[in-house]
């Protein structure tokens, strides 16, 4: 089933039936891969469809004109990277494939359907988008005033939550297949501060990162560290 990571990540926040399940499979009329580092969706471009995460681990950026990229959003499996494309049409950043990503798109026309005939549903993809802007407005307060080991921190603690809810991290432990370059892309370091910051969370014994693997040895101290509030992640199960 397509949306099986969908329906994942919906029902970690509220209850999903099989009829809506079935709706949103029937949502996704194909699926495409994108290799590294190429442009799932571009910034300027006019879209009809909207695009569901299915492998690997993608980034919403903007690009200055002389080049210089931030990073606003990671997004992993079981995301819809551009969901708010459906209702305005034209991307305003672009969103690449940080790895080798597998996707599938969700017609905008089919999901004018949905929001005419199973406000339910509707209500649980409005709340992804929500949700979006909940972490964009951490990460815009971690970059203004946390320390660099604080605003790492703060991103380990947030993925692995968000992995954790589609069940692709567990035991402090999940794969982060993200350089040092696009760390720093998102956090807004060179990749020298971003070494200082791995060094003392690993001196402080609270991470260690290696072979593309995260482990978090002491979540009550990263917590402390990153001064970490799940709260914006909304992961209450509750009727929405």
């Amino acid at each position: 089933m397509i949306s099986h990571l969908l329906n994942r990540k919906l029902e970690w926040r509220d209850e999903v039936s099989d009829e809506e399940r079935k709706i949103l499979n029937d949502l996704f009329v194909r699926t495409q891969d994108f290799d590294v580092d190429v442009d799932i969706a571009t910034d300027g471009q006019r879209v009809t469809f909207s695009t569901l995460l299915l492998e690997g681990w993608a980034a919403r950026y903007k690009t200055l004109s002389d080049g210089r990229r931030q990073i606003t959003a990671f997004h992993i499996p079981g995301d819809f990277v551009d969901l708010h494309s459906f209702p305005l049409k034209k991307m305003d950043h672009s969103v690449l494939a940080l790895t080798k990503c597998k996707v599938a798109l969700a017609p905008h026309e089919a999901l004018r359907k949905v929001s005419e005939t199973n406000p339910h549903l509707i209500r649980l993809l409005w709340l992804s988008t929500l949700i979006d802007a909940a972490m964009h407005r951490e990460w815009i307060t971690g970059m203004g005033q946390r320390s660099a080991p604080g605003r790492l921190g703060h991103l380990f603690c947030e993925l692995y939550l968000r992995l954790n809810s589609v069940d692709l991290a567990s035991d402090g432990r999940f794969t982060f297949p993200i350089t040092q370059e696009e760390l720093g892309d998102a956090l807004g370091f060179s990749t020298v501060h971003i070494n200082r910051a791995l060094r003392k969370l690993r001196e402080m014994n609270l991470v260690t990162v290696s072979n593309q693997e995260v482990v978090i040895e002491n979540w009550e101290g990263l917590v402390r560290e990153a001064d970490f509030d799940p709260a914006y992640l909304h992961l209450e199960h509750e009727p929405r």
